[in-house]
């Protein structure tokens, strides 16, 4: 088997069970995972449209429209004015930036339990990869 087909087998049978613990952890919160994402893109990157976090996660507007309702539902997340009118622009609500923080404990005791034996320089030469991957995969 070529190297290549090797780091792909690798990849595909590392996603499920990471997503299947990831779950467990985050039901802990009652979330699932893509309404962790998006708590995490609007964490990091702020106020942001339907389209953007869209884009970002990689699924179809109607996709985020639905598990973004249901955050707001939870009053995790909140409309902030947009330039125009027609703009859908979401933030992390101040339940939701709480949220947020306790999730991320359980979610930070989790990878670096599932990071042992593996340094913060192989860490981040496989973010690099990964990106990379991504990129071209995107483009």
């Amino acid at each position: 088997m070529k190297t290549s087909q090797k780091f792909f087998h690798q990849l595909l049978m590392l996603y499920r069970p990471f997503e299947n613990r990831l779950n467990v952890h985050l039901a802990e919160h009652q979330l699932y995972r893509a309404q962790w994402t998006i708590l995490y893109y609007l964490a990091n990157k702020g106020p942001a449209t339907l389209v953007e976090v869209s884009q970002y996660m990689g699924v179809e507007k109607p996709t985020v429209t639905r598990t973004m309702s249901r955050l707001e539902e939870l009053g995790y997340v909140e409309h902030v004015p947009g330039k125009d009118k027609r703009e859908k622009r979401m933030q992390l609500s101040v339940v939701g930036k709480q949220v947020y923080t306790d999730v991320r404990v359980t979610i930070d005791q989790f990878e670096q339990e599932i990071l042992e034996g593996i340094t913060e320089q192989e860490q981040i030469e496989m973010i690099r990869i990964m990106e990379n991957i991504r990129n071209n995969i995107t483009k």
